[in-house]
């Protein structure tokens, strides 16, 4: 097979990428290891920057997110006595929309057929080859049976644990990592949300975080330790605990219903750098990983497919290797700003097991800030809503 651009991963990014490139015409192949059911059964978060929802309406594939998306102008932050609000249009002039990432990968799925983009689902075993020269390729077994697909160039699309990152030379790499010493156990249930915007709680007991899917299904989540046994928590006691953690107001609205599904998802902050070497680039979570507490992740993988779309187009359309050249660079200042957002919202909302009454106090103190100045609520508003590209 032979292709302009070999895509591995079709999770957001690399179908956000393909469909981008496809639009251009330029000649692009997605490989991907799981099979599409698994692919779409993926739950993660869906709050959405208007860099998302404005490069699906550029592709022409926002119908369902503009029919179905809830518009959030605001955001509220706990502190256990009180709802401290982030007016997100007031400070901005822009809103979130909330829209499952499971709900954006359907449609980009559903689109490419008929776009002529072509998805290799369940290719084995993946391996990049000659990435340094200007004919790399990938392998992969394919029903049992070896395929190689040789390209221009190869986007690494395929998550923390894919291939592509680990095929950069050791030598020019290099990584950056904080785990965080708890995860986030979480309940999705179709009830209706206790809260019309997003609610970030810091309770004495742990973080807690109140948002939806849609008016008629809930996600909530609380802090608990990263060895946590889901098994350990009863939908009873998991709802409890939500009710007690997001403070007297919201917790009275919360809605309780039985669980569709529950996990417990670790945190981390890790940027790996340079994105780009030889003939690959990395884009999304291949390249870096945020906390889901700045609600960053689909987010950054947007403003990836920004940077490098435009610029394997220029390469192709204009003969322009400038932006290739400087994908790395522009793509990592905007993913170390929001790794510092998230970073930042993630070390005030929760309880670290080092923490001493001083840290619990520097907290509140800072949350008290927040509720008091206006700059300091338009600094979050601003991060929150998405810097701009």
């Amino acid at each position: 097979m032979k292709a302009d651009v070999a895509i591995i991963g079709a999770g957001p990014a690399g179908l956000l990428l393909g469909h981008t490139l496809r639009q251009a015409g330029v000649d692009v192949v997605i490989v991907e290891r799981h099979s599409a059911a698994h692919v779409r059964a993926r739950i993660r978060a869906g709050v959405l920057e208007t860099v998302t929802t404005d490069l699906l309406a550029r592709l022409g594939l926002a119908d369902r997110l503009q029919a179905e998306g809830l518009a959030h102008e605001g955001l509220l932050l706990a502190d256990g006595d009180r709802l401290i609000r982030i007016d997100l249009a007031e400070l901005t002039g822009r809103h979130v929309t909330v829209y499952g990432q499971t709900e954006v990968t359907a449609d980009l799925i559903d689109a490419a057929p008929g776009r002529g983009l072509p998805i290799v689902w369940n290719a084995e075993s993946v391996t990049l080859h000659d990435i340094e020269s200007q004919t790399p390729s990938l392998r992969f077994r394919l029903a049992g049976v070896e395929q190689r697909l040789d390209a221009r160039f190869l986007v690494g699309c395929d998550g923390f644990h894919g291939p592509a990152r680990a095929a950069m030379p050791a030598a020019i790499g290099r990584t950056y990592e904080r785990v965080y010493p708890f995860g986030w156990l979480g309940i999705l249930a179709d009830v209706a949300p206790c809260s019309d915007e997003l609610i970030y709680a810091n309770h004495p007991n742990g973080f807690a975080l109140a948002s939806m899917r849609s008016r008629t299904r809930s996600r909530y989540y609380i802090q608990a330790p990263l060895d946590e046994v889901v098994e350990n928590w009863s939908d009873e006691r998991l709802w409890d605990e939500i009710v007690v953690r997001l403070g007297p107001e919201a917790g009275a609205r919360v809605v309780r219903g039985p669980a569709l599904e529950k996990s417990v998802a670790p945190l981390r902050s890790f940027v790996f750098e340079p994105m780009a070497h030889g003939s690959l680039f990395l884009a999304g979570d291949a390249a870096h990983i945020v906390p889901p507490t700045g609600a960053k992740g689909l987010n950054l993988a947007a403003s990836d497919v920004w940077y490098l779309s435009d610029a394997l187009i220029g390469w192709f359309k204009r003969a322009d290797a400038a932006g290739l050249a400087t994908y790395s660079d522009r793509a990592l200042a905007r993913v170390w700003k929001a790794e510092r957002f998230s970073w930042a919202l993630t070390n005030l909302m929760h309880r670290f097991p080092d923490h001493t009454p001083f840290e619990r106090r520097m907290q509140l103190a800072e949350l008290d800030y927040i509720a008091s100045s206006r700059a300091a609520r338009t600094s979050i508003a601003e991060n929150y809503v998405g810097l701009p590209l």
